[in-house]
């Protein structure tokens, strides 16, 4: 992997809430290309990082660079618009609206420039990438679990992200559907998109990330290529158990 640039990367990343420190002097990088791995027990701060890279929350000390650019005081639109993309932990999907309309509204607000037919366009292409056809006259609300969190992934997707966050896609759902979304997110990888991605999934974790970065209270305890993390005796110690 050394032969990648790297597309993001956080400097002395630390965010407090009053008295406790959620994420304590972090620093990473993601590299153009893979698919890196954030791992950790609850609490370890990993969507606290995630929402300070995405601008949902502001760092208070360090930096974020995106292709070259400091991006830690944008805002979450400005940040979607250069080109990094996410999803949530819980799928927030739009309840009201069909599948397709959540789609397209990725791609209306993810391109400035687009226009309406480009937008349809766009999101025909996403719905058939993330394999959501036969759901297209499916109310969301009724949908599985699994096709709801793989809307969530199109509606990213459609904004035409250089970089996607994916925040525990794999929780909840089952064997199959793990493996159907693990491919998936090689498939995401190989269309040409960076993926960083939080997950207690380990089969998931081990088997398609390049490289992984682990938390433990606030802090980056560890970090290298999956076999490497998984001998690690501080991570099995605080994390990993008999997981691996």
């Amino acid at each position: 992997m050394s032969s990648f640039e790297n597309i993001l990367v956080g400097n002395g990343i630390t965010k407090r809430f009053g008295g406790m420190t959620a994420v304590s002097n972090v620093s990473f990088d993601l590299r153009k290309g893979e698919i890196l791995g954030l791992i950790g027990p609850n609490g370890a701060g990993k969507t606290t990082l995630f929402n300070c890279v995405s601008g949902f929350l502001k760092a208070d000390e360090g930096t974020f660079t995106f292709e070259g650019k400091v991006i830690n005081r944008f805002n979450p639109d400005k940040i979607c618009h250069l080109g990094l993309g996410r999803t949530f932990q819980a799928a927030k999907n739009f309840p009201d609206m069909s599948m397709r309309e959540n789609v397209r509204m990725g791609a209306l607000f993810g391109q400035r420039d687009m226009t309406y037919a480009e937008a349809e366009r766009l999101t025909d292409e996403t719905i058939a990438f993330v394999g959501l056809e036969k759901y297209a006259g499916v109310a969301v609300p009724d949908m599985p679990l699994a096709m709801q969190k793989r809307i969530e992934v199109a509606r990213a997707l459609a904004t035409k992200p250089k970089v996607i966050m994916l925040d525990e896609m794999m929780a909840g759902l089952n064997p199959a559907e793990v493996s159907e979304a693990m491919d998936l997110v090689r498939k995401v990888r190989d269309s040409g998109i960076t993926v960083l991605m939080i997950e207690h999934v380990m089969k998931a974790i081990m088997s398609i990330c390049d490289r992984i970065i682990v938390l433990h209270h606030g802090e980056l305890i560890a970090e290298g290529p999956p076999q490497e993390i998984a001998n690690n005796p501080h991570v099995i110690e605080v994390y990993l158990g008999g997981e691996v």
